[in-house]
């Protein structure tokens, strides 16, 4: 007996053994899991960095055929380049203006749809949420033609204004969609509370709701600014006048009539480009906080 009792009893010296090896995988998956991150971040970066490498170098060293990261010979000419001789910053400033006035107008309009389409219960909620989630099936060129049929009339064609109401209504959907998921995530309990202690709705709305949606509004504000940012065809079909290009269109015409890029100008230039969206970026990060919720409802 006293021998099997023995032989059941864990060796001691198995347990530095198991934590030992416990911490290899431990190391290991750490490891593996932080390299994964490192090469992503290459991936996402890699394209900045080349584009920025591009614009450095000159004409004669980007044609070399050798490919090199760092210029051997750098130079700002291309960016002197793009800002004397193009419209870059008129596009810049037109893209900027279409992208603010088109994400907070997009935020204003579906913030409270989104509120009421979560806390009132109709027979229309299923119908609205079917038609948001269809509406993102229409392609753009679908849409041009009536969009410019209802456009022209009211002298929207070739307008700052009628490209900013195309970005909103396009926007809408999707931005309804996502905020009426977040709105979903906030408990019913923390308004019955607050109106137990005698807060108005307004109060509620203003001191609970919207701090507590602010990461979604960022997110919603950031989606539709760059959405705005980035579009193309919009702009190209409907605005004529040069002056207000946005600056989408204006990048294109660094590619050439016959498709022969300007790739020094072009680098430069959309180099030149980011600055005002991660700008933005770093403008409204602080809504971007999480963790407000935690806690805020027991049991």
């Amino acid at each position: 007996m006293t021998c099997l009792f023995k032989k059941n009893q864990p060796d001691q010296t198995d347990f530095p053994k198991q934590e030992s090896s416990y911490n290899l995988k431990k190391f290991l998956g750490h490891g593996v899991l932080h390299l994964i991150i490192i090469l992503y971040l290459i991936y996402l970066i890699f394209p900045l960095i080349w584009m920025v490498s591009t614009s450095l170098k000159p004409t004669s060293e980007i044609y070399s055929g050798i490919p090199s990261l760092v210029p051997r010979h750098a130079t700002l000419i291309h960016y002197f380049t793009v800002l004397t001789e193009e419209r870059l910053l008129r596009t810049i400033a037109n893209s900027l203006f279409v992208g603010v006035i088109t994400a907070f107008a997009v935020v204003a309009i579906t913030l409270p749809a989104a509120y009421a389409l979560v806390r009132y219960k109709t027979k229309i909620n299923n119908v609205v949420l079917g038609w948001i989630l269809t509406s993102q099936i229409f392609p753009a060129i679908l849409l041009i033609i009536p969009l410019y049929m209802i456009l022209r009339p009211l002298n929207l064609v070739d307008s700052l204004g009628g490209l900013i109401l195309v970005y909103v209504v396009w926007d809408i959907p999707f931005v309804l969609w996502m905020l009426q998921g977040y709105v979903k995530e906030i408990p019913l309990e923390l308004e019955e509370a607050a109106t137990i202690d005698g807060a108005t709705r307004g109060q509620i709305l203003y001191r609970i709701i919207f701090p507590l949606l602010l990461p979604a509004i960022g997110a919603a504000t950031l989606f539709a600014f760059i959405t705005a940012w980035n579009e193309f065809f919009f702009a190209l079909v409907l605005m004529k006048t040069p002056d207000l290009m946005t600056l989408p269109v204006e990048l294109a015409r660094f590619t050439g009539i016959e498709g022969q890029a300007r790739t020094g100008p072009l680098a430069a230039a959309s180099f030149i480009a980011t600055i005002p969206s991660i700008v933005f970026f770093m403008m409204i990060r602080k809504w971007f906080s999480s963790g407000a919720l935690y806690g805020a409802v027991k049991g």
